[in-house]
């Protein structure tokens, strides 16, 4: 077992996504294999890492990461078009803002964990890992009285330990991403240059003067209905 994790944490893909997107990761089959252990040595399940969901419905998954851009208009847009859109939050960002991302649960947002300080994980410590990823469970439960079940790693990177910790911070998936969008388009890690059922699209926050949020969320219902898909919610599928 320590063979095989430590062989499994050597093996890196490199990313090439935007924003929060912008990292390496090990093999997502890691995730398949990693096992979690309880706070008494007691062995549990699995944490998987899925960058796309195995379903059949024509459906794919927009998730936010970071919490940087706090824009009213976004709140409406999720309204009105009733997105079932996942917040990947990380406190350090969002900071005083939490009251935009109620706004945002209270039309159909879920919030979901992205750790406190927006580390990259990958070759950190247990005891550091499972602080960022428990501490922003604890601070997600004093905000919305909710402790998430899926988080997203900064930048993507994260290891063996990131998955163990996750697990005894009682998160069930690890969510990477197929595609990304960027300020104008879209990018993606593998396999076809489009859009298929199941996919997860990372919408991250790009420090530019370009396009807000919300226009490059419209960019991407744009294409979305292009290739006869519709936007599922993902916490119904994992």
């Amino acid at each position: 077992m320590r063979a095989a994790r430590a062989a499994a944490a050597g093996v890196l893909a490199a990313a090439l996504l935007t924003g929060c997107a912008q990292s390496v990761d090990p093999i997502e089959r890691l995730g398949k294999r990693a096992v979690s252990y309880g706070a008494k040595g007691e062995r549990a399940a699995p944490v998987p890492v899925v960058t796309r969901v195995a379903t059949t419905d024509r459906v794919v998954f927009l998730t936010y990461d970071d919490g940087a851009e706090q824009d009213p208009r976004f709140v409406e847009l999720v309204r009105r078009q009733r997105l079932p859109v996942s917040m990947f939050l990380t406190d350090s960002v969002v900071g005083p803002g939490y009251g935009h991302f109620a706004r945002l649960r209270s039309v159909g947002a879920s919030v979901q964990n992205h750790t406190l300080d927006h580390a990259a994980l990958r070759g950190l410590p247990y005891a550091g890992q499972r602080a960022e990823i428990c501490g922003q469970q604890d601070k997600l439960r004093a905000r919305f009285g909710i402790r998430p079940r899926l988080f997203r790693p900064p930048y993507g990177s994260y290891d063996p330990t990131t998955l163990r910790a996750a697990g005894d911070c009682g998160i069930t998936a690890v969510v990477l991403w197929r595609a990304a969008m960027g300020e104008r388009e879209l990018s993606y890690r593998d396999g076809e240059r489009r859009l298929g059922p199941g996919d997860i699209v990372s919408v991250g926050s790009v420090e530019t003067s370009g396009r807000t949020l919300v226009e490059r969320t419209r960019l991407l219902l744009t294409e979305i209905e292009r290739a006869g898909l519709r936007v599922g919610r993902l916490e119904d599928y994992l």
